[in-house]
């Protein structure tokens, strides 16, 4: 199962946005941040990557369910492994 890059644009996007908060994570541990923001900023991007995961996976759904009319045995246990990689 190959995804669209057209399909993945969004994802990129999440991906850089999460980039840019792990950057602000480094940052406020550099300078000494007070421990609430540092674990708020890293709870964020977090969130972000889990995102991307997610949209990345309902992706490759949506893409099997239009390529094959319904998701193969072996696509679906692939699916189901990435789903529980993120969870």
């Amino acid at each position: 199962m190959q995804l669209s890059p057209d399909d993945m644009t969004p994802v990129l996007n999440r991906l850089k946005r999460a980039q840019g908060q792990l950057g602000g994570v480094i940052r406020l541990i550099e300078s000494g941040a007070e421990c609430q923001d540092v674990v708020t900023q890293l709870a964020a991007t977090s969130r972000a990557l889990d995102r991307a995961g997610f949209a990345i996976l309902s992706s490759g759904l949506q893409q099997c369910l239009a390529e094959e009319g319904s998701v193969s045995e072996e696509n679906a246990k692939t699916l189901e492994k990435l789903f529980l990689t993120l969870s």
